[in-house]
């Protein structure tokens, strides 16, 4: 099962539309997972009619109108891996342990917020993945997503996509 993670896209406040590479990549995934901070619910929208499966929550920085759509936090099995996505999980330092006392049940947990990619492993096997951002790479070189897949329980080939700089 073929998964693309996104988050933090911020339209339009960060950019007037989602890149051309993650918006072709959209159709060919599985599952796309998005973990918050979209802004415009045109942007929620265009996932949902361009994705086969949309796993989603709202962010910080969403509105009533997105709110309503979609829930604080997500949970998913998908072919047997037991995903969770939520936007924010606190400061960095700290984080593995926290999130896999909140989030036992897991095995993966997407998140966002920081606009900072992040793959770590927790005590106890929970592992944290943070796609960064496809429109604002804050103190970042690149913008970027991810790509991954979910296989009899676990989770494979987990890329790093860096998109390429605006003109």
């Amino acid at each position: 099962m073929r998964l693309l993670l996104t988050s933090d896209t911020h339209l339009p406040r960060r950019a007037r539309e989602l890149p051309a590479p993650l918006l072709a990549a959209l159709p060919e995934a599985d599952v796309v997972v998005h973990a918050g901070d979209w802004v415009d619910v045109a942007t929620l929208d265009l996932l949902e009619s361009l994705s086969r499966r949309l796993i989603a929550v709202y962010g910080n920085n969403d509105g009533p109108d997105l709110r309503a759509r979609l829930p604080e936090v997500a949970r998913a099995e998908l072919d047997g891996l037991r995903l969770g996505v939520i936007h924010e999980t606190g400061p960095a330092q700290g984080r593995e342990a926290r999130c896999a006392a909140r989030f036992p049940e897991l095995d993966v947990l997407v998140f966002g917020h920081s606009h900072i990619p992040w793959d770590s492993t927790a005590p106890g096997g929970l592992r944290l993945l943070n796609p960064g951002s496809p429109t604002d790479r804050r103190r970042q070189p690149h913008c970027t997503y991810l790509t991954a897949t979910a296989a009899q329980g676990r989770l494979t080939d987990v890329v790093l996509h860096r998109l390429p700089r605006r003109g």
